[in-house]
């Protein structure tokens, strides 16, 4: 027959053990759970009607929405493009701003000098051309627009962007 003593220490090296295995399985899953945690997917784009939704946000109310409208006749551009009425904060009428929602950053890069090419079809006063990028998106239209509008656009645009 064993000791006592000897059957108290071979179930203190039992328990040992366990709580071994247990803490190092605890700390792997707090270590892979951290991993996860610190590389979050990249922010998605949003659609035209949360570009609205964002716009509305800053106060930007939008009309006369057109889809396909780039402006020009770069057919690149038609499937991006969208034109728009847009007002609020120190703009008080209605401007015309074409917005070109690319589909993601690498399509913007592609296309982005495109953009360019084509407002010059339609802005009148190249001293008072406005532009906003917020890849993959740009908007652009003939100024000069209030401070605060052109401000309120590109935070909704950079939002929208999921920036």
């Amino acid at each position: 027959m064993r000791h006592p003593s000897a059957i108290a220490a071979a179930l203190a090296d039992k328990a040992a053990a366990r709580v071994a295995v247990v803490v190092t399985l605890v700390v792997g899953l707090v270590a892979g759970c951290t991993g996860l945690a610190a590389t979050p997917p990249p922010p998605t784009p949003a659609d035209f009607a949360g570009i609205v939704a964002f716009l509305a946000a800053e106060g930007i109310g939008v009309q006369d929405v057109k889809t396909g409208d780039a402006g020009c006749d770069d057919r690149q551009l038609v499937g991006p493009a969208i034109s728009l009425r847009a007002s609020g904060l120190d703009q008080a009428s209605p401007t015309t701003v074409h917005l070109y929602l690319f589909r993601n950053a690498a399509a913007y890069e592609r296309q982005r000098s495109a953009v360019d090419v084509c407002a010059a079809s339609f802005i009148t006063d190249p001293a008072t051309y406005e532009v906003v990028d917020a890849s993959p998106f740009v908007a652009v239209g003939q100024g000069p627009w209030g401070a605060s509008f052109r401000e309120a656009v590109a935070r909704a645009l950079t939002k929208a962007a999921g920036g």
